[in-house]
């Protein structure tokens, strides 16, 4: 069964995480949610990464889920550094890191700033750099989620994150998705999404030598198939596969497809 436990980090933030198959494997994968979600977001695909030997682990980063909401603004390079405070935790070397949406840019933050400690990287429907009107998004996304509330931004999450197809066949876990994103802090919602308007790390993408792989929903209009083309040309010796008609949240949607490109990433790591 997963165990949920949590520690502090270097500036004591309180950091939730989930553990997931057995701590002695030598088979290891970390892996960081989407914008506004929590650990939960891994379940499906660390069920099957379980099965196939593999420990995993699924923390809820700072302002998020059941970790510390500490005032902002937030940083990658905080993010990142939560995660290499987890991995001392933990008592890990290295692993493969896999990250959706905002998970893929702390993954990309951390492996720039600690590469010693990612063998791999699975960037997940994300990107090195939302684009030069990024900040003026992002920035009126956390104004309107501060001024209207969580609430109003549902119907815009809910047609980015899953096809019409999915959101009909799987209303439970659309729900659940629903739940945990009201369950935000705003506060905290909006210094993410300042962060991420500013993120930008697309001079660090050609000194990676870890084996990539970077997948994208066909569908995916929040960080679509350009900017996942954009770092596969950028990265050497990269992966790059598009899921069809698949959108924003694909470890949800497609949890078999994604957890067998992080077990082949592993595989790669550990060849």
């Amino acid at each position: 069964m997963p165990q949920i436990s949590s520690f502090e980090t270097r500036d004591r933030c309180k950091i939730v995480y989930e553990l997931h198959g057995d701590p002695a494997s030598p088979l290891r994968a970390a892996l960081i949610h989407s914008l506004a979600m929590d650990h939960k977001y891994w379940r499906p695909v660390a069920e099957r990464l379980v099965s196939a030997g593999v420990c995993a682990v699924a923390m809820d980063c700072r302002g998020h889920g059941a970790s510390g909401k500490p005032k902002g603004p937030y940083f990658a390079g905080d993010f990142a550094g939560d995660m290499n405070d987890l991995f001392n935790h933990l008592k890990w070397p290295e692993a493969v890191v896999a990250g959706s949406s905002m998970g893929g840019s702390v993954a990309l933050a951390f492996a720039g700033r600690h590469t010693h400690r990612v063998c791999g990287l699975a960037l997940i429907d994300t990107t090195a750099w939302y684009g030069k009107d990024a900040e003026k998004a992002w920035t009126d996304r956390a104004n309107a989620a501060k001024t209207k509330g969580l609430a109003s931004l549902i119907d815009f999450q809910l047609t980015r994150w899953f096809g019409d197809e999915f959101r009909a066949a799987s209303p439970d876990v659309v729900q659940e998705c629903v739940d945990t994103f009201l369950a935000n802090d705003v506060e905290a919602y909006g210094a993410t999404c300042r962060m991420l308007g500013e993120f930008d790390l697309r001079v660090s993408l050609p000194h990676f030598t870890m084996p990539v792989r970077i997948l994208v929903g066909e569908e995916d209009y929040a960080t679509p198939p350009a900017m996942a083309e954009e770092m596969h040309g950028a990265i050497a010796h990269s992966s790059y596969r598009v899921l069809p008609k698949a959108r924003h949240l694909t470890p949800l949607e497609r949890p078999d497809e994604e957890a067998a490109e992080i077990l082949a990433t592993l595989v790669e790591a550990h060849g």
